[in-house]
């Protein structure tokens, strides 16, 4: 499923990037495939003993694979055993973008990992995307709430409830 700037793209309002993230459900076993799918002449994709070694990770298994033609980069985090993520993969949706139909994680998946990344690099890109998607797509804050209190991020979530003339607000006083 796609995550991060592409799937904030599809929920709220529009950023350039570079590369797209992605949480793959993979197994260690997997990993000779990825040479077959990602061929060395035409992508940089890490050997099968690396990515095996990402794949056997209980949580945050990570790799990348670069297109050598264009530069285009993907983020690969492998999927763990993480309850969360679990939902996430139970409720992405399939959206069209471009012609292409992607499986998008959900809102609230992205918006948490949006508000992780923002809590561990402070770039205010992340609070923008999360201000662009409450702007348009509808959330269950219910679920919101709950996880972010879960994972420790209430501090970081309160920030985004700064920036009142965006109306982030208006969801979460």
């Amino acid at each position: 499923m796609t995550v991060g700037s592409i799937a904030s793209n599809a929920y709220g309002q529009f950023r350039a990037t570079n590369d797209v993230d992605l949480v793959l459900a993979i197994e260690s076993g997997d990993a000779p495939r990825f040479s077959e799918v990602f061929p060395p002449e035409e992508f940089y994709c890490p050997p099968p003993d690396i990515i095996q070694t990402e794949a056997a990770r209980a949580e945050r298994g990570h790799f990348k694979l670069i297109h050598h033609e264009t530069g285009f980069k993907a983020d690969v985090y492998v999927a763990g055993r993480d309850a969360l993520q679990r939902w996430a993969f139970e409720h992405c949706r399939e959206i069209r973008v471009d012609d292409i139909d992607v499986w998008v994680a959900p809102p609230e998946y992205v918006i948490i990992g949006k508000r992780e990344f923002y809590q561990e690099g402070r770039s205010e890109k992340h609070l923008r995307d999360i201000r662009g998607m409450l702007a348009v797509t509808d959330v269950d804050r219910s679920f919101l709430e709950t996880e972010i209190a879960r994972c420790g991020l209430a501090d970081v979530w309160r920030k985004c409830s700064d920036f009142s003339d965006d109306g982030c607000d208006r969801f979460f006083p």
